[in-house]
């Protein structure tokens, strides 16, 4: 497995700014009323040269945002497009949000920071451009869970209160606002693709395709003989990862629009996300989703056809066969990625895809008619453990499993009387005593609960698509 990033010193490498004339538009952060340092990742900051800052001078940085040193000159909010629950949207871009900077970490990736509720920009369409700081502290929330199940996932850095009163359908109001700078690797998105199609800008599409491959590179396909073509095989490996990861995971990420999907196959920008309470393939997480298009069990689907989505934009450099052929690989991808994040988290040695996937459908069977929860069942099942439901289905996973060898495993976690989640009325739980009584105790306690959960499920599967040491 490929190495986590290491520490690092500060290396700003402002790459982007080479594609700055067309890819976005310069803006100002919002002059907020106040800036209370509320959130500091550490251990994000620590591998891009950052951890070293003191609260003073983060606050200066994520909150009023002064250009870091040798880094971009301003703040680009960047233009795209996309579908919107399947509906053409070519008037989107970053409404409440830009990109600020970017440098190496410790393994010579290249890392944007970006933001949420840092004020108006071109793309805003009325909106205020402002972040609730529930919204802050449900990113926080949702970034380190999914990080330590082993999806590729960006990392909240910082949440800086902002000390204004915003109103909004979805939450008590007023509510308290706040900016969040996000770590990312990356924030092209296949709706960046889409725009520059539309707006048969070919030039430009081709650089774009350049700037990924020298920034974002992967190992699929290094022969193929267009660009385009070596792009995009990487892309559908990304991407079939990235829902096997969210299945796995029993998480609903709600807004499963073509802007929302990033090219390094990286999950990011969590708004109405919820975790499965029990294992529901109908469970929807937007109260918008009035049609379940991205209710659990159709993400999969919703992933490959924006997948479909890119493939139609880079036919302006490209013939269609390739494109096809690469995106009929999804599906076969998809079922491997599956096979090995489940084994990994299920805590077994894979036996191979037939045999591996048997297993699943095995595990299925038993979280429906248990009405489990996939935290529940993994942790109670780690390694092939029990106890198993006294039922056929039950008796058919024992059999199963008892062929699996377990991975190793000591840490004291599976010993703990429950499992960590993270379910809708416990993240209200974290949330109340912040909004009443600036308590912020619960939230710190949980963020500390999921990595020791992180620890324990051990070194995570490697995320496909990417270049290997």
């Amino acid at each position: 497995m490929k190495a986590l990033p290491q520490d690092a010193i500060y290396r700003p490498s402002p790459r982007i700014m080479a594609l700055a004339d067309w890819i976005g538009d310069p803006v100002q952060a919002a002059d907020f009323p106040e800036t209370r340092l509320r959130w500091r990742n550490d251990r994000a900051a620590a591998e891009i040269g950052l951890a070293t800052l003191d609260d003073a001078a983060w606050t200066r940085a994520f909150g009023r945002f002064e250009p870091l040193p040798d880094n971009m000159p301003g703040p680009l909010a960047l233009r795209y497009h996309g579908h919107q629950f399947r509906v053409y949207n070519p008037e989107l871009g970053d409404g409440r949000g830009f990109t600020f900077a970017q440098m190496l970490d410790g393994s010579d990736r290249l890392m944007d920071l970006g933001t949420k509720g840092s004020g108006q920009t071109p793309w805003s369409r009325r909106g205020d451009g402002r972040l609730t700081l529930k919204g802050a502290v449900r990113e926080i929330l949702a970034t380190e869970m999914l990080g330590a199940l082993g999806v590729n996932t960006s990392r909240t850095l910082s949440v800086i209160e902002t000390g204004e009163s915003l109103w909004r359908g979805d939450e008590p109001s007023p509510t308290r606002s706040a900016v969040l700078v996000r770590l990312s690797h990356g924030h092209i998105r296949i709706g960046t693709f889409q725009r520059l199609s539309v707006l048969e800008l070919d030039d430009e599409m081709a650089q774009l395709v350049a700037y990924c491959l020298a920034n974002f590179p992967g190992s699929a396909f290094a022969d193929a003989p267009h660009p385009a073509v070596r792009f995009y095989n990487q892309v559908i490996e990304r991407m079939a990862d990235m829902a096997a990861s969210y299945m796995v995971a029993g998480f609903v990420h709600g807004v499963l629009n073509s802007d929302n999907m990033n090219v390094t196959g990286e999950s990011f920008d969590y708004g109405p996300w919820r975790w499965l309470p029990t294992w529901d393939p109908g469970f929807t997480a937007a109260y918008f989703d009035h049609a379940g298009l991205y209710a659990f069990g159709r993400q999969p689907e919703a992933i490959h056809w924006n997948c479909g989505q890119l493939a139609v934009a880079l036919r302006s450099l490209v013939e269609a066969p390739p494109l096809v052929e690469a995106l009929n690989r999804f599906p076969d991808l998809y079922q491997q990625a599956m096979a090995r994040r489940w084994c990994w988290r299920l805590g077994v040695e894979p036996r191979g895809i037939e045999q591996d996937t048997a297993l699943i459908g095995a595990c299925e069977k038993v979280m429906v008619s248990e009405k489990l929860g996939p935290d529940a069942f993994f942790f109670t099942h780690r390694g092939g453990r029990g106890p198993f439901a006294d039922s056929s289905d039950g008796a058919a996973l024992r059999e199963m499993v008892a062929l699996y060898e377990a991975s190793p495993d000591d840490h004291p976690y599976w010993s703990d009387e429950a499992p960590q989640s993270l379910l809708i009325d416990e993240v209200e739980a974290i949330w109340e005593p912040i909004a009443t009584g600036d308590d912020w105790s619960a939230l710190h306690a949980k963020v500390a609960a999921l990595r020791r959960m992180g620890e324990a499920l051990g070194p995570r599967p490697e995320p496909w698509g990417h270049a290997t040491a």
